[in-house]
């Protein structure tokens, strides 16, 4: 989908990017960036510099630069389009669906709370807005704005960020107990950061799934397995204790 948009916006003289965040290597992406047979640079991240460089906190977050280098609109939630999810994606959730249905009815409920916020079909329209307009665009900000809007980093965020970064090397390194213990105090002093949560949580349900293409979204301990789970939280746990529009905010106003 940003393929698409890509092809429309570049006679505009507006590039894309994609970028990867993603610690286990070049293959965890590999399939979906062939199976988009993208022409726009598609970069790889295994050290989540998009999060130390630029406050990147969760996916698919989208940063707005200018031809000059100067951030017109700091991360925030963001897409090509409506959302369409991959069919085996859909199939694995049905097959859930059929095997636990008071599952099904959490995750519906689950669904609600990362549905909601940011308009997602309409997203593409304030690029094409700023694409044609430049500065001129009511969708873009002026560095004071950029500030405003930006996430600050006070003592304990800085402290997760190095945690973050520790946890990253042991893991690489096959300290995987160590690891997870800076994962876990990571997600203490900066628990709004869903790239460490998610990162950590996928490295470990991939792991415990036997692997395969959907085994990352995997970020939860599978029933019975709770006590085994190392980290302090999941990915159904924390969603399910936020409201609708706390995920992916809003930040793109109409």
């Amino acid at each position: 989908m940003w393929q698409a948009l890509r092809s429309e916006l570049h006679p505009l003289g507006v590039e894309i990017v994609t970028v990867s965040l993603e610690l286990s290597g070049p293959e965890a992406s590999r399939s979906s960036i062939e199976a988009a047979k993208p022409e726009h640079p598609s970069l790889l991240d295994p050290t989540h510099q998009m999060d130390a460089m630029f406050g990147v906190v969760n996916i698919p977050n989208v940063i707005w630069i200018d031809e000059h280098g100067v951030i017109v609109r700091p991360p925030e939630p963001g897409w090509p389009g409506a959302t369409v999810y991959p069919a085996e994606m859909v199939e694995l959730l049905a097959e859930r669906a059929r095997r636990d249905p008071e599952s099904a009815s959490r995750r519906r409920e689950m669904m609600k709370v990362l549905g909601a916020g940011q308009d997602r079909a309409s997203y593409p329209d304030a690029i094409r807005d700023w694409a044609v307009n430049g500065a001129a665009s009511r969708f873009a900000m002026t560095p004071d704005e950029v500030i405003a809007a930006s996430r600050p980093r006070d003592l304990d965020r800085s402290r997760a960020a190095a945690h973050f970064e520790l946890a990253n090397h042991l893991w690489r390194t096959g300290q995987r107990d160590a690891a997870q213990v800076h994962f876990n105090e990571c997600h203490r002093l900066d628990p709004d950061n869903w790239t460490y949560k998610r990162q950590a949580w996928s490295l470990v349900g991939s792991e415990r799934a036997g692997g395969g293409e959907l085994s990352r979204f995997n970020q939860a301990p599978a029933p019975g397995e709770e006590a085994d789970w190392p980290f302090d939280s999941d990915f159904d746990t924390d969603v399910a204790a936020l409201q609708p529009g706390q995920y992916y905010p809003k930040t793109l106003m109409p």
